[in-house]
């Protein structure tokens, strides 16, 4: 009965990303400005909401992560003024930076094994490299010396956290490892095409892929917690049934 119930929720769970997707679709299709700006801001709150209906437990690090996204999407909704685009990145880069410190507490890196640290180390350089030569660019284009810094601190976080999800799962192959180098890559690829948006060039599928990407992430974050609080449960029926197992003994 249980399992029917969950297999449900998931169904619902999943249904309604369609629908918010759908919605973000029709709005970018349409260059309805007033509805296209509108609709990102959807994502956390509907998701959340459903989340809160089965799930009753969520750590401060992740409710921290959705009110810093939520005031991001709802700063980027009024991107055609500076201040918000520079509010959103702040807001971007401290829900980055919840993550993170979720991530890093249980990573130990001096543990992994020395070609796979060797391998992670290379990665970061790379992806650091080309950080830095996009930020080149973005200088020669953008005046704004503000506005460059903080692209520079929000990409520098996604590459930290790109570095821990991927560590993370190379030392433990596990669904809620998986599940947390999915979100960060969709964190990763979202911003890049909000970057080609704002900075390069609009064009609407950009948008709308970019949306797609980013409510996909926030899906697996929720579906990320779920597995943790699954397996919390788990554990601690496993420890009730020993306890009960050693009383009797």
């Amino acid at each position: 009965m249980k399992d029917s119930i969950l297999l449900s929720f998931d169904k619902v769970f999943f249904s309604v990303l369609l629908l918010l997707v759908s919605i973000n679709i029709i709005g970018t299709y349409s260059e309805d400005v007033l509805f296209s700006q509108t609709t990102k801001a959807l994502f956390i709150p509907a998701l959340l909401i459903l989340f809160f209906m089965k799930n009753k437990v969520l750590s401060l690090p992740f409710i921290l992560f959705f009110i810093f996204s939520f005031l991001g999407d709802v700063s980027l909704a009024f991107n055609e003024n500076e201040i918000f685009i520079k509010a959103s990145s702040i807001f971007y880069f401290l829900s980055y930076m919840c993550l993170i410190s979720i991530a890093i507490s249980k990573f130990k890196f001096f543990e992994i094994d020395k070609v796979v640290g060797t391998y992670l180390i290379v990665v970061f350089l790379i992806n650091t490299y080309f950080l830095y030569t996009f930020y080149g660019i973005l200088k020669a284009i953008v005046p704004d010396s503000l506005e460059v810094f903080l692209f520079g601190v929000k990409n520098i976080s996604l590459i930290l956290l790109i570095f821990l999800a991927f560590g993370k799962y190379l030392a433990n192959d596990t669904k809620p490892s998986i599940l947390f180098l999915m979100v960060a890559l969709c964190l990763v690829f979202s911003t890049i095409l909000n970057y080609v948006s704002l900075y390069y060039v609009y064009d609407w599928s950009f948008v709308m892929l970019e949306r797609v990407i980013y409510a996909i992430g926030i899906y697996l974050i929720l579906s990320y917690v779920m597995e943790k609080n699954k397996s919390i449960v788990i554990q601690d029926k496993a420890q009730n049934s020993y306890n009960s197992d050693n009383i009797f003994a």
